[in-house]
């Protein structure tokens, strides 16, 4: 059987977050996930999308690719992203990471820590979510990730309540995680009524809000040595903006 995966959607855009924030990026959305994160803004990617040989993937990714003459060599531009949806959801996934990796490209994958990270390509940056508690999905935690972390990866936490603060505070100091990779604070942004899939978690009725304000002022305050981040893409465009 060809190889093929059920892609959402591939565009070039700027990276909106992690340490790469600001850098042109090709972005290939695949579908399906088994998280229903109370925050997600891409719930669309749960059940939408094509199947389309690895192939014709790469042959877009070329595509757009096209306009950087020395896009094809590694640490050059543009970036490329695994995200979703849960990426690591569909094996073939590693099968592109690899090929994109071989042909020069700098490749990252946004996964939400509930898969084994193990299986993807040691040159690929893995960007790992350990979900909070307010996002009704943190008992989904893969935690023997946290083993197989490498300098070049970097951990999120997406942060809406002052309970995921003081969780992701402790989870720091439990496993020594700013010693490990960068470590990432990205602030909730509220989700707009027509945005909010029927099928997402709810929110503790005991969590209190955060403002993103009240995040970098307790970061500052704990001292945290973490990368306070927006999803910079929603400041650019409107925030249910597709495709960018």
């Amino acid at each position: 059987m060809a190889e093929t995966l059920v892609v959402n959607e591939i565009y070039i855009s700027v990276q909106g977050e992690s340490t790469f924030a600001g850098l042109p990026c090709i972005f290939i959305r695949l579908t399906a996930c088994n998280l229903r994160c109370s925050y997600c803004d891409t719930a669309y990617a749960f059940t939408q999308g094509q199947r389309m040989l690895i192939d014709e993937i790469l042959k877009k990714v070329e595509v757009l690719a096209a306009s950087y003459s020395d896009g094809a060599h590694e640490g050059k531009l543009p970036l490329i992203e695994l995200t979703g949806g849960e990426p690591l959801m569909q094996p073939r996934s590693s099968d592109l990471m690899r090929t994109l990796c071989d042909r020069g490209f700098r490749v990252l994958v946004e996964t939400s820590g509930a898969w084994d990270i193990g299986v993807v390509d040691a040159r690929v940056h893995r960007i790992m979510d350990l979900k909070c508690p307010s996002s009704g999905e943190s008992s989904r935690n893969r935690l023997e990730n946290i083993s197989l972390l490498k300098p070049t990866d970097e951990v999120k936490f997406v942060i809406g309540t002052l309970q995921d603060y003081e969780w992701a505070k402790e989870q720091i100091a439990q496993h020594r995680l700013s010693s490990i990779c960068p470590v990432l604070f990205s602030w909730v942004a509220p989700l707009q009524p027509h945005q909010r899939d029927p099928s997402l978690k709810q929110i503790p009725l005991d969590h209190g809000p955060i403002t993103r304000q009240q995040l970098v002022e307790r970061i500052v305050a704990d001292s945290l040595p973490v990368r306070f981040q927006l999803q910079m893409h929603k400041f650019i465009w409107p925030p249910d903006e597709r495709g960018v």
